[in-house]
């Protein structure tokens, strides 16, 4: 690639000792020179729009001097790398050239090996400003495609980092999640593409709005079901505490957002939630033509399961022992000990619950009911039977009784 140098200087024999002196380089396609008399002329040039990539420009001249013109040099939107030629031992004008942004000087009588040299460090510097620059665009390109697919701190990562995607993964700490709209196929069949588009883009808005607020990473979305990970790309000691907090907004969201819609005229299925931790495979899977970032693993299979758990529990949100063991203070209720599908021990189960709700009465009396179910006590249905009078519609409350009244005893529940 040739380097364009624009000389400015108004001694007349310049021109022809710097065509003399580089005369290889510019055989060799390495450099050419452009050359202006004075200040006021190189503007002009630069102006006309001319592909030059440094300047090199004598101090002292008419019309307009060296200082002037590295100064409207400096002030333009890309200003030009430029080296001062100034007298021998004129300090004060080579103080004022590089304070005003000169990037080198040299001192007249001219060496050429020195210019030699100076212009190509000079060049050189200005090929690491483009690499930066070309860098950072192409971060900036990629970080806009990526936020349209991934989450923030995803589509960051895999922007700035170019090892990021490649192929493999990591064990990590992670806590997965689950969500799933109840009966959501059936309703896109029985609406119009015109309602379902805004529908299910508003949906997901909101539900992916709370995720990013929380510091998590969608890592997919079918349909309206979202897989969400915290723990991953970025370590988070707190995951399991960010995935429990997030869980709780999802679920108010998707309350409100079904009564919204209810108004229309439309009716929505609970949004479900399922969140298991501990350990999983992390990375990006896939192809040179494409990649999924994903987790694998038990930890993962799980959360998959305690979503779809909810369905027979009639709770909405449903996480592993595993999350609430990793959250101080997890405010809840037990479910029960789940004997999930692939698991060949229980899994003890809970339903995290928000501030006000876990202060209640009505959990009190909930706990105090479990645990006389747990230690298999008689009046243990007596005790959610009363509960069921103050709040008929606890559809757990009402899933206890009911297999109590079947003859179920214990809190191991086998799930279909």
């Amino acid at each position: 690639m040739t380097s364009t140098i624009l000389l400015v200087d108004d001694e007349p024999d310049l021109e022809a000792l710097v065509q003399q002196k580089f005369r290889r380089q510019i055989r060799e396609g390495q450099v050419r020179f452009l050359f202006a008399r004075d200040g006021a002329e190189a503007l002009e040039m630069l102006g006309n729009g001319g592909a030059v990539d440094m300047v090199v420009s004598d101090i002292n001249m008419p019309r307009m001097d060296g200082l002037t013109l590295l100064q409207k040099i400096q002030e333009g939107d890309d200003p030009l790398s430029t080296i001062i030629v100034s007298a021998y031992g004129d300090m004060a004008n080579i103080r004022t050239a590089m304070n005003r942004g000169a990037f080198d000087f040299l001192t007249k009588p001219i060496d050429f090996a020195d210019l030699e040299t100076t212009i190509n460090k000079t060049l050189r510097h200005i090929e690491t400003l483009r690499e930066a620059r070309r860098r950072q665009i192409a971060a900036e390109r990629a970080h806009a495609l990526l936020s349209r697919y991934f989450s923030p701190n995803l589509a960051e990562r895999l922007a700035g980092d170019p090892e990021a995607v490649d192929l493999g993964g990591q064990r990590r700490e992670i806590t997965s999640l689950f969500t799933d709209m109840a009966g959501f196929t059936t309703l896109v069949e029985t609406l119009e593409p015109d309602v379902i588009a805004p529908l299910l883009n508003d949906y997901l808005g909101e539900m992916t709005d709370a995720v990013f607020a929380h510091g998590g990473t969608v890592v997919k979305i079918v349909g309206d079901a979202l897989h969400v990970l915290f723990g991953a790309p970025a370590e988070q000691p707190d995951h399991a505490a960010r995935a429990v907090a997030c869980a709780l907004e999802l679920d108010a969201r998707a309350r409100s957002f079904a009564k919204r819609w209810e108004e229309k005229g439309i009716v929505l299925g609970a949004t479900r939630l399922g969140l298991n931790a501990g350990p999983a495979i992390v990375g990006n899977f896939g192809g040179r033509r494409y990649f999924d970032y994903t987790a694998y693993g038990d930890t993962v299979n799980t959360a998959a399961r305690l979503e779809a758990a909810n369905k027979q529990l009639g709770t909405r949100i449903c996480v592993g022992e595993s999350v609430t063991a990793r959250v101080p203070g997890f405010m809840g209720r037990p479910v029960g000990d789940l004997l999930l599908r692939g698991r060949s021990e229980p899994l003890r189960a809970f339903e995290p619950l928000a501030p006000e709700k876990h202060a209640a009465p009505t959990t009190r009396a909930y706990l105090d009911a479990f645990r006389k179910l747990e230690a298999g006590d008689p009046s243990a249905l007596s005790a959610f039977a009363a509960l069921l009078g103050l709040c008929g519609g606890d559809q757990l409350v009402s899933f206890h009784l009911k297999r109590l009244l079947n003859g179920a005893t214990g809190v191991r529940i086998m799930l279909d």
